[in-house]
């Protein structure tokens, strides 16, 4: 029901921007994939977005996940939290209150734009985000922290 609403919104004209009760896993309306059926697990293992098979997935939060191996499947399900997107793989920029910081909100996360800061991955909706996302990362990482679980649904 929220992508038809989120559809709605586009097609009239308006913008979208839930304060709350957003899916905890982004997804892009027309699709359950997590990451863009990307491989969150080689990120870390290849240091680069990998395409994920529909020969090696799972669902995971509500969505599919994709992955490259069975390997980096089994990897996924013997821990999603340390491979899984902070924010659900949502824009950190827009989760950590973009510039004015009151409060996050939902953007789309590329997963060709990317970073691993401290051992955890991070997505950013285009190159243009991270540049601003960059200047301040622990700052939007600590926002973002806080504003996430109350920005999403995480009790589905």
């Amino acid at each position: 029901m929220k992508r038809i609403l989120i559809a709605v919104s586009l097609i009239l004209g308006g913008t979208y921007a839930a304060a709350a009760g957003e899916d905890p896993i982004y997804t892009s309306w027309t699709s359950s994939k997590a990451v863009g059926g990307y491989d969150t697990v080689a990120y870390f293992k290849e240091g680069k977005p990998v395409k994920g098979s529909k020969k090696f997935k799972t669902k995971y939060m509500d969505a599919e996940w994709r992955f490259s191996s069975q390997e980096n499947l089994d990897l996924f399900l013997a821990d999603p939290a340390k491979y899984a997107p902070q924010y659900g793989g949502y824009c950190a920029w827009a989760m950590g209150g973009a510039e004015n910081g009151t409060r996050g909100f939902t953007a789309s996360g590329d997963p060709e734009i990317w970073k691993i800061v401290d051992g955890k991955l991070y997505l950013n909706y285009d190159k243009s985000v991270a540049k601003k996302w960059n200047v301040d990362i622990p700052g939007f990482i600590e926002k973002a922290d806080r504003f996430y679980p109350e920005t999403v649904d995480l009790e589905e």
